[in-house]
């Protein structure tokens, strides 16, 4: 049986996309196996910096040293962004381009070794033919191109999702993003908002529920925005909200987790969800849990980056959710230091405005001129330093440390909702199990416990990397 091996490189929606090549993949017969010693080795790349670019190369170069026999098979952003680029690194077999990732099961296993069932893998296409090649310098052969602007096989026909590997599956509902943010190149590598329709959805919703699934994440690139360009039919929800309701009205789902939603998109029906399914459920089945990309605290950086909010609008955002899902909401956001022209008053506007909010985690990125942004443009007339973004960097870690700390400090000595999660071995073997709390918090739970179980603990302290310990009460 031929091996594969996926690498995920990326955000949550990036990891979907790499889950549900996985699935199919197995579906047809292979089997999943180590960089090492695998046939085929699939790269699913990101390309949101200069340094999602650099590790994607590095691993490449790796895997081609340490198995040279090995096909490597490239998607994901990066190969959309730039393909003839990757096809030129040695031992890079194909691109495939977001456009077409819906055809990177079949372009694997015609790639794999070995007698292939090829007949269990609904192929979306009769003929796998590369838009264009490149001829590899110092190389046998061409290394074939799946990649265009037109997005047409962007969706992955997905594997029913079930509880396993990833015991909190994420299920990607939506795809590409139209809002043209300047620093952004997330319209270049994923093309414009698509929305996979509520039928479909709703399918995996129930077979997961139906294999004992607990805790499904909708994901998805602009997750706000799914449904809006479905077409009018019938009672079929078309937002978000209608959507999630449909959601807990209609399956036995135990808990629903919503991904990073803008905050602009976080409308009033969907914080009203909060309270309904949250806050004042006896058990939370919409999680308790926001985040809301900020990237600035600074009305004048916002402007500059073509974002559609000022922080006041972000703020009266987060006390409505507040309002809706209570004090033990985790609150959680991307921050971007070093955006062309931010002088030291609007990075001080930024630290001021993170300290205002209850943070209970932050995702802190120095700015990273992509190629085709405007941002690019911006970054070549006023750059700034270096210098000056490793020590804003600092500063905001510090902050975004200590504003980590005291959110989970609040619920030492307090009982939690809670999934089991798969448990390292080092921490298994000091009779620990990892989770997470239905509120987002890592937690570190006395005694041995099985995977996607439903568990209330109590917390007893909080160790030194800011994992909550605890001791189980009962099952939920």
């Amino acid at each position: 049986m031929a091996e594969f091996y996926i690498e995920n490189f990326g955000c949550r929606a990036a990891r979907a996309d790499g889950e549900a090549v996985s699935d199919r993949l197995r579906a047809a017969g292979l089997s999943e196996g180590h960089a090492a010693g695998a046939e085929v080795v699939v790269v699913n790349t990101c390309s949101v910096t200069a340094e999602a670019d650099r590790a994607a190369r590095a691993f490449i170069r790796r895997t081609h040293r340490n198995n040279p026999a090995a096909r490597i098979v490239v998607t994901g952003c990066y190969a959309q962004r730039a393909p003839e680029e990757l096809a030129a690194l040695a031992g890079v077999s194909a691109v495939v381009g977001n456009s077409h990732k819906a055809l990177a099961p079949e372009i694997v296993l015609n790639l794999a070794d070995g007698d292939i069932a090829r007949a269990n893998l609904s192929s979306t296409t009769s003929k796998l033919v590369p838009l264009r090649s490149l001829v590899v310098p110092d190389a046998a052969g061409t290394a074939p191109i799946w990649a265009d602007d037109l997005f047409a096989h962007s969706f992955i026909e997905e594997a029913q999702l079930v509880p396993g590997a990833q015991t909190r599956p994420n299920l990607k509902i939506q795809e590409g993003c139209g809002n043209r943010c300047t620093f952004c190149v997330i319209p270049q590598t994923r093309g414009s908002s698509r929305s996979l329709n509520a039928e479909a959805i709703m399918r995996q919703v129930e077979g997961f529920v139906a294999a004992g699934g607990i805790e499904l994440v909708l994901s998805g690139i602009n997750l706000g925005r799914w449904g809006r360009d479905l077409p009018g039919a019938g009672n079929a929800p078309r937002t978000l909200a209608a959507l999630v309701r449909r959601i807990l009205e209609s399956t036995g789902l135990p808990r629903l987790r919503l991904s990073s939603i803008e905050p602009m998109d976080w409308d009033a029906e969907l914080i009203a969800l909060m309270a309904e399914f949250g806050e004042s459920s006896k058990t939370s089945r919409l999680a308790r849990h926001a985040h809301l990309p900020l990237q600035s605290g600074s009305d004048a950086v916002l402007r500059r980056m073509h974002r559609r909010y000022r922080p006041w609008h972000y703020a009266n955002k987060v006390e409505a959710l507040l309002k809706a899902a209570g004090d033990d909401l985790t609150l959680g956001a991307d921050v971007m230091v070093g955006f062309p022209g931010e002088t030291d008053a609007e990075f001080e506007e930024t630290l001021a405005f993170v300290r205002s909010l209850p943070f209970g985690y932050l995702h802190l990125f120095p700015f990273s001129p992509r190629p085709g942004t405007k941002g690019w443009a911006l970054h070549a007339e006023r750059p700034v330093a270096a210098r000056l973004v490793d020590e804003r960097m600092a500063a905001l870690r510090q902050l975004a440390a200590e504003k980590s700390m005291a959110h989970r400090a609040r619920f030492v000595g307090r009982g939690l909702e809670c999934i089991s999660l798969h448990t390292p071995d080092a921490l298994a073997a000091r009779n620990l199990t990892s989770a997470l709390s239905e509120n987002f918090l890592p937690l570190e739970i006395e005694g041995r416990f099985a995977a996607n179980q439903l568990l209330t603990v109590c917390t007893t302290g909080m160790n030194s990397e800011g994992a909550l310990q605890a001791e189980r009460v009962a099952a939920s």
